[in-house]
């Protein structure tokens, strides 16, 4: 290896791209650069004003190789296990990402969207945006979360059955209850019931109800069925709204329901329309 002295970090990025890595931290480069702090700072702006590297968060940089220039950055798939050991806590690459990845097709993910149990400012990397959605008993879901391998190594990711409850709950990063419809009929198939019941324990029961009504009105009853025994069987399940924003409107402005589903306990004052 090159004196430490005399490695440039144009080097030392390309010596890591070399060895399949695309992450560093701001220490580890000191240590085999053998300079000090303020001089890998300048030395990392510079490739950061010429588009080779990205700083993703304080003191951790992802080298953006040379067909991802455009881009301004590579993927969120070949760091994002890096970053978040990194950060020091746990995560699961979920919602549209996941759905998409388990093969729901119609998905144009704006976002990447990763859940874990801080909540963290979101980051820009060149042409992507990574947003993360807050669950405080990341433990409890344990049961949900899958490896998958990518380009560059691998990432965790949540099952079908976390995929589709989660988009019941981070109704933010669902892209609205048709949308949510449009990726539940794509992936209603490959949903194992008694997963989905296991995992839905761990949720309020009304994202349990929205989740019930539309795989029923998908024709996923088989699926359905053993969700609705799991939370009809101990209370009666108060009434909500199929999209949760309407109960909190002005009476006056709210359309009168289209169906009161019984099964459920939903008011459906607009039918889901899938693509």
């Amino acid at each position: 290896m090159m004196p430490k002295q005399k490695v440039r970090l144009s080097s030392y990025m390309t010596q890591l791209l070399s060895e399949g890595r695309i992450v560093f931290s701001r220490e580890e480069a000191q240590r085999a650069l053998g300079i000090g702090k303020g001089a890998f700072l300048d030395a990392a702006e510079r490739q950061q004003r010429r588009n080779g590297l990205v700083r993703l968060r304080r003191g951790f940089y992802t080298i953006v190789p040379p067909k991802y220039l455009t881009f301004g950055a590579p993927p969120p798939t070949w760091y994002i296990d890096s970053l978040m050991r990194h950060e020091g806590h746990p995560y699961y690459v979920g919602m549209l990402n996941a759905a998409a990845f388990h093969g729901a097709s119609h998905q144009a993910v704006m976002e990447f969207q990763v859940v874990t149990d801080k909540r963290l400012p979101e980051i820009r990397a060149g042409r992507t945006r990574i947003r993360f959605y807050y669950r405080k008993d990341m433990d409890k879901v344990s049961a949900g979360i899958e490896k998958r391998m990518t380009d560059a190594g691998f990432m965790k990711m949540s099952s079908v059955e976390l995929t589709v409850l989660d988009l019941l709950h981070y109704r933010r990063g669902s892209g609205g209850f048709h949308n949510t419809a449009t990726v539940l009929s794509e992936l209603g198939e490959k949903i194992d019931s008694d997963k989905l019941v296991e995992l839905s324990s761990t949720f309020e029961r009304s994202v349990v109800q929205r989740l019930g009504y539309l795989l029923d009105r998908l024709g996923f009853n088989n699926t359905a069925g053993p969700l609705n025994a799991s939370i009809s069987g101990n209370s009666t399940l108060p009434w909500v709204e199929l999209e949760h924003w309407r109960g909190r409107l002005d009476p006056d402005l709210i359309s009168e329901p289209v169906e009161r589903n019984r099964r459920w306990n939903i008011i459906v004052r607009e039918p889901p329309d899938p693509d």
